[in-house]
């Protein structure tokens, strides 16, 4: 047996075991958004008043969130979750730079974690799908 294939399979369990060390963490993120969102945490209030879409669309974005974050750690529906996850990503930004003028680099800092698991956990994907 060579190397490298001694190697692959310990190289498959890591790119793994990174994938869901990853998912968990985003979903730790997005879960403690959402409940900023759905409490009324008065920044997220006062955000949204800025916005100028009401405090229903704050709560609609909050429930958004929460569903996708749980989305992640179920393989068969990670990638949506991804996906929509990006979308709020998308949404925030248009926010932040028309309305709020406000703080970017966590909205593409939080983007440019999702699109690797959107990527990796795309239909037929190999990193990350259970073997």
């Amino acid at each position: 047996m060579s190397r490298a294939s001694r190697l692959a399979p310990r190289a498959r369990r890591l790119r793994v075991a990174g994938m869901w060390t990853l998912k968990g963490l985003l979903a730790v993120m997005f879960l403690a958004a959402a409940a900023a969102k759905l409490i009324g945490h008065p920044m997220m209030v006062s955000e949204f008043e800025m916005i100028g879409f009401g405090q229903g669309f704050r709560i609609f974005t909050g429930l958004v969130e929460l569903v996708a974050a749980f989305m992640l750690l179920w393989p068969p529906s990670a990638f949506l979750g991804a996906l929509v996850l990006l979308a709020v990503c998308a949404g925030a930004f248009v926010a932040q730079v028309g309305v709020l003028h406000g703080d970017l680099v966590h909205v593409v800092a939080l983007a440019l974690l999702v699109a690797p698991v959107a990527w990796s956990t795309r239909p037929n994907a190999r990193c990350g799908a259970p073997a």
